[in-house]
């Protein structure tokens, strides 16, 4: 499994945490989601998040884009996944984060995203990777787009 950004800290006990994240399409254009919390830097990524325990990864990969992009969603497939260490600050964990990419198409909109600090943000599909913040999600853009 490819993995991106910094390599596991010697000592840390990382926690392995599951995720599903969508590459959501209509058109030429992708949906991505920008999460600007407050006294942190916004980001903009692939919509997606973990998977929460008993939960199977279909039902949160609609779950997660429905609260960060406010879309009603249709999974094509399963494009591929990677992995990556951090520090997640609001769970006070280091974890080991696999991260499970779908194609998916934009059905349709049912309202704003219900995750605090999100907003939908919609861009031509080109101009995808100069915006993400997260590697992986700029290498499975970018893999996606040659499709």
């Amino acid at each position: 499994m490819k993995r991106f950004g910094k390599p596991p800290l010697p000592g840390i006990k990382y926690t392995p945490r599951v995720g599903v994240y969508a590459i959501i399409t209509q058109g030429s254009r992708i949906l991505l989601t920008e999460q600007a919390e407050p006294g942190l830097p916004a980001e903009i990524q692939l919509p997606g998040g973990g998977i929460d325990p008993f939960e199977q990864p279909l039902p949160a990969l609609h779950r997660e884009a429905l609260e960060e992009t406010g879309w009603k969603i249709a999974p094509i497939r399963h494009f591929g996944c990677y992995r990556r260490y951090t520090y997640m600050p609001e769970y006070d964990l280091h974890a080991m984060k696999v991260a499970h990419i779908y194609i998916c198409r934009a059905v349709y909109r049912i309202g704003p995203p219900s995750e605090a600090f999100h907003r939908a943000v919609w861009a031509d599909i080109n101009a995808a990777p100069a915006l993400l913040g997260p590697v992986g999600d700029v290498y499975f853009t970018r893999k996606f787009m040659v499709l």
